[in-house]
């Protein structure tokens, strides 16, 4: 309510308390008279009357009790996060953890990552050859993809790195399908525009993989936070390289996830290198899942090359995410058995016998095993698929390599939902300059432009 007063003449439809508040606190400021701090004595007393009465700190962020003894954390001392597993020379070593998977499914498994392994074979000599620019190998890290995959929804959503095929593999994605877009013809989803692997599929729910590394990390807590508000009963699940835990966005995105509580599996491929640099030049923490600790979120280390290890640690974290709305780290121990990409040389910065060793824990090799054991398997199935899977691959890699390349229109298109006026001219310009100089564009090699 405005009061007129004598006081304030002078000063039209001013409010007198309001302008005693404003001279207040301009005479405070001159005067340099501070503010009193009116409830600061209560406050006070209230935060040392809670302290005294549980004997332990109060201090916010952080949950620990009061010592007496100056003593500081050493890490070397401590015996490191274990590393769980399921499986030893075939045989599960603890009934409570099998996850009785029935024979087909468990087939599924080893035929998908006998026909990864195959088509990197051809795909990495095919790259050699000069037929595609660049390609990157999965092996020793199939048990990881085939493992995580089959313990999620086909629509839980899924953010990859760039070592993710066998997921997609598991999902359905054909051998057509990474072969048109390892070759970017015209049957490429991303109409030629991406590098080979970086690939994508909207009805599989995998998002398409980008090349700046980490990237994927925020926009999947991101994902996750809407699936929360949406309320859809899904998860995300961001598949990372341990070199990538270093890059800053892998640290503001678990940030995010762990305090907007957000439903999202990180799930930290550690294989030992980020391309030639070894973990022993990346951190001197216990490794990617001390991380997920230290944010405060549920964390497991796992055997990655186990692939009920890694089905059952996924499958449960899945749980979490779902029913608590809250995230989780998984660490899955590997090995990078092939070179980083196409672009690399390993044998310049390790030996071969370290490779060797590792060969010999193939997440193959321990899965047949088992299948063995089952009686689920044998020479002549083993045989009869290795024939079969590199048959199919030829046959979808030379379909790929015979189909034209995309339309050079799409240079111009899906930028803006309508193309516009000066994209739509530099489109014509283009046309009219191969219509007028044929014999310097392979017009012939890609799909006919309008």
């Amino acid at each position: 309510m405005t009061v007129r007063n004598e006081n304030c003449k002078g000063i039209p439809n001013i409010n007198c308390k309001m302008a005693t508040r404003c001279f207040g606190r301009l005479y405070r400021h001159l005067t340099k008279i501070p503010r009193p701090a009116r409830n600061l004595r209560c406050i006070h007393s209230a935060a040392v009357l809670r302290t005294s009465e549980i004997d332990g700190p109060n201090f916010p962020g952080s949950r620990s009790r009061f010592v007496h003894k100056c003593e500081f954390l050493v890490p070397e001392n401590d015996e490191g996060i274990p590393v769980y597993r399921v499986m030893r020379n075939g045989e599960i070593m603890s009934e409570s953890e099998d996850p009785k998977l029935d024979k087909d499914t468990v087939v599924k498994m080893y035929k998908d990552m006998t026909l990864l392994n195959t088509m990197d074979h051809i795909l990495y000599e095919s790259q050699r050859q000069g037929r595609i620019s660049f390609y990157m190998t999965n092996y020793g890290e199939e048990g990881t993809h085939m493992g995580s995959a089959a313990a999620l929804d086909p629509k839980d959503m899924v953010f990859g790195q760039y070592r993710e095929a066998g997921v997609l593999m598991w999902r359905g994605f054909t051998l057509d399908q990474f072969m048109d877009q390892c070759y970017g013809n015209m049957y490429d989803m991303g109409k030629g525009r991406q590098m080979p692997v970086h690939y994508g599929s909207k009805d599989l729910s995998f998002v398409t993989i980008s090349s700046p590394l980490a990237t994927q990390m925020p926009q999947a807590a991101g994902a996750a936070y809407a699936f929360k508000r949406a309320k859809n009963g899904l998860c995300v699940i961001c598949y990372f390289g341990e070199g990538a835990a270093s890059e800053g966005d892998a640290h503001a995105a678990l940030n995010f996830a762990a305090t907007l509580d957000c439903p999202v599996i990180f799930f930290c491929r550690n294989n030992g290198y980020a391309i030639s640099t070894p973990v022993e030049d990346q951190y001197r923490g216990d490794g990617i899942a001390s991380r997920g600790v230290g944010y405060g979120m549920t964390t497991i280390r796992i055997d990655g090359n186990d692939v009920f290890a890694v089905y059952n640690a996924t499958k449960a974290a899945r749980k979490i995410c779902v029913k608590e709305n809250k995230p989780v780290l998984i660490e899955a121990m590997t090995y990078r058995v092939g070179h980083h990409s196409t672009s690399d040389d390993s044998s310049m910065y390790r030996q071969l016998n370290e490779v060797q060793s590792f060969d010999v824990q193939s997440p193959i090799l321990r899965l047949r095993q088992y299948l063995d054991k089952q009686g689920w398997w044998d020479d002549n199935q083993e045989n009869q698929w290795k024939e079969q899977s590199k048959k199919d691959i030829m046959e979808a890699f030379a379909r790929a390599e015979k189909r034209k390349r995309p339309n050079p229109e799409f240079l111009f298109t899906d930028v803006y939902d309508d193309v516009p006026p000066h994209l739509q001219k530099q489109m014509d310009e283009m046309k009219q300059h191969v219509a007028k100089y044929p014999q310097h564009y392979p017009v012939d090699n890609h799909d006919k432009m309008s």
